[in-house]
């Protein structure tokens, strides 16, 4: 298990995923925790990139709930279709918000979130959580983040 990451800052955000994800990997192989390994993603996330926030939320009966994360305090309980989380839950798909003011039903957890992206967790077909992440910034999610975050969560056993 790696117990230190490499952050590299300098190079293009493609090339710092291509330089964590093999880190992540390295930290999670061979451990069979779920929260251990969800929390230890969302650190080396946060540290790489120095999100506004960064964590999972977990399908627990009708609702999405708070699981590990980096970052301010955090709405603990979301329902199917509400906020971002909600509706990438409910049409299980990734979504992309590049400013969070201009999206329908936002649940604006922190006021210094400006944009998000959230990708759905599956085990088979079946959505059993989020990775969200936020910025203060705008615009600060693309296609790149999607990619490689997908690679990220496919890491995780399920």
């Amino acid at each position: 298990m790696a117990e230190d990451l490499i952050i590299i800052k300098t190079e293009s955000k493609e090339e710092q995923y291509q330089s964590l994800i093999p880190q992540i990997e390295a930290l999670i192989r061979g451990e069979d925790d779920l929260t251990a390994n969800l929390a230890n993603i969302s650190a080396a996330l946060k540290e790489q990139f120095d999100w506004l926030w960064v964590g999972f939320y977990l399908v627990k009966e009708d609702e999405l709930v708070l699981g590990p994360f980096q970052g301010p305090v955090a709405c603990t309980r979301i329902k199917l279709g509400k906020g971002v989380c909600g509706k990438a839950w409910q049409d299980a798909e990734t979504i992309i918000v590049e400013d969070v003011d201009k999206f329908p039903g936002h649940i604006a957890c922190s006021s210094a979130s400006r944009s998000e992206i959230v990708l759905p967790l599956f085990s088979g077909d079946v959505v059993i959580g989020v990775l969200d992440a936020d910025s203060a910034d705008l615009s600060q999610f693309d296609e790149t983040d999607k990619v490689y975050l997908n690679q990220i969560i496919n890491l995780i056993q399920l």
